[in-house]
């Protein structure tokens, strides 16, 4: 009888709550008691900033080269790299050095296909340090030595391919194979073991390879390298090849051996961006002018500086929940030129704390997918979710000192775009949905 009783009462309930948005309301005033509203706020101002200094030593992979873009002007990126061997060379007594190439892989590149890259390569003379924070602004071709060990002409080329398993277009990889000067192969040949037996002397025998880059007149190109083996390419290396008698056979035996670039070996980038012939120069960091547009770019160049003063006069509502905060950029696809010039596939919006630092949004840490930021290519938006922000920020946690609007990928892509600045049709906007509890 206990357990009918109780079924019964689970039966009453399960009716009385089929329709939960009436649950208890006979209890409640006869007034609506939650305002919700939604509005469009356009009331904002953005500048075009300098990115401050960009580490360069912790990258996924490495850029290279010189190109002159129509709008943001002159950028040129020269490479630094530790190549080690993967085992300790026995070179007998009569081994002789025969020939040493580079090889180098890519297969992305921002540019063209008709300006030559001319590379000029060097051996370091200063050693690259594994305990170091490298930036972009440092002068990587102090490290090299005078001698040049190659220089390298090449058009960059990009040659596509339909996956026969997926049906797809895929892009192939592209070999760059260099000869390098004889002397450093002999010097291989000829080193004594305790040179190269240990790391640290080995390190202190070969430091490196130093990558310059001679600046094009116009056009141009940046190289995305493959520097580290993956499941499709095996990664830069040098190779020595030499012959030598077998001690068995007493024959000649060809014979290589290769110097690789592993995870553990420093790979250093320095960009170098030129902006005083451009047509945006008297834009950055100048909040005296308003721009139509905002102009972003990686590796250390251009970022935007977004003010939204709307946001004070939410400040102490305590009785206002945000539901939804969107904020909104659009691509000027006219002045980027999206069929030259691919727009990043995302970019980062960053808030900016009293003590004048950049930090992701709450939002970031609740769900990156829900954060947004990624290029919707039907409308060339870009979209963030800011609510638990805008939420501190009206609650006081947080000052409205603005946000920075960036790449996502600063150091290991080359990519810029040109967005609608504030004040423009169809420029930045936020997308506000609120509840009011009414008093």
């Amino acid at each position: 009888m206990k357990h009918v009783l109780i079924a019964v009462i689970i039966g009453l309930f399960v009716t009385a709550c089929d329709d939960p948005g009436e649950l208890g309301m006979e209890l409640l005033p006869n007034t609506d008691l939650i305002s919700v509203n939604s509005l469009v706020d356009a009331n904002n101002s953005a500048f075009t900033y300098l990115e401050d200094s960009l580490r360069t030593d912790e990258t996924s992979k490495n850029l290279l080269g010189s190109i002159i873009d129509p709008v943001f002007g002159k950028t040129t990126i020269d490479m630094a790299c530790q190549y080690r061997l993967t085992y300790y060379p026995d070179f007998q007594e009569d081994a002789v050095a025969d020939s040493i190439f580079l090889y180098l892989f890519y297969k992305d590149f921002y540019g063209d296909t008709i300006t030559p890259q001319h590379l000029k390569i060097y051996e370091l003379d200063q050693p690259l340090s594994d305990t170091e924070k490298y930036y972009q602004d440092e002068d990587l071709s102090s490290y090299k030595k005078d001698n040049v060990l190659a220089e390298y002409e090449f058009i960059p080329k990009r040659t596509v391919t339909v996956d026969s398993t997926s049906g797809k277009l895929d892009t192939l990889y592209q070999t760059l194979k260099i000869p390098l000067d004889m002397e450093l192969a002999e010097r291989f040949i000829s080193a004594d073991s305790t040179q190269i037996w240990d790391i640290e002397s080995y390190f202190d025998f070969f430091k490196g390879l130093y990558f310059g880059v001679e600046d094009v007149d116009q056009n141009g190109t940046i190289i995305t390298m493959e520097m580290l083996s993956n499941d499709y390419v095996n990664g830069s290396a040098v190779l020595i090849y030499y012959h030598e008698t077998n001690a068995e056979t007493g024959e000649q035996d060809t014979l290589s051996v290769p110097l690789v670039v592993s995870s553990l070996d420093v790979r250093v980038n320095s960009y170098k961006h030129e902006y005083s012939g451009s047509q945006i120069n008297g834009l950055i960091d100048n909040e005296q002018i308003v721009s139509e547009n905002l102009y972003i770019q990686s590796t250390g160049g251009l970022r935007s500086k977004i003010y939204i003063p709307g946001l004070d006069f939410w400040k102490d509502s305590v009785n206002i929940a945000i539901n939804k905060a969107e904020l909104v950029f659009q691509v000027d696809t006219i002045a980027s030129d999206i069929l030259n010039f691919e727009p990043p596939a995302r970019l980062l919006l960053t808030f900016i704390n009293d003590d004048g630092q950049e930090y992701l949004p709450v939002d970031y840490s609740f769900s990156t997918t829900y954060y947004g930021g990624t290029l919707e290519t039907s409308d060339y938006t870009y979209r963030f979710n800011i609510a638990q922000q805008m939420q501190r920020i009206i609650k006081g946690e947080f000052g409205n000192n603005g946000f920075y609007l960036g790449t996502a990928n600063k150091n290991s892509e080359f990519r810029r775009v040109v967005l609608k600045g504030s004040g423009e049709a169809g420029g930045i906007k936020l997308n506000i949905a609120y509840s009011k509890v009414l008093q």
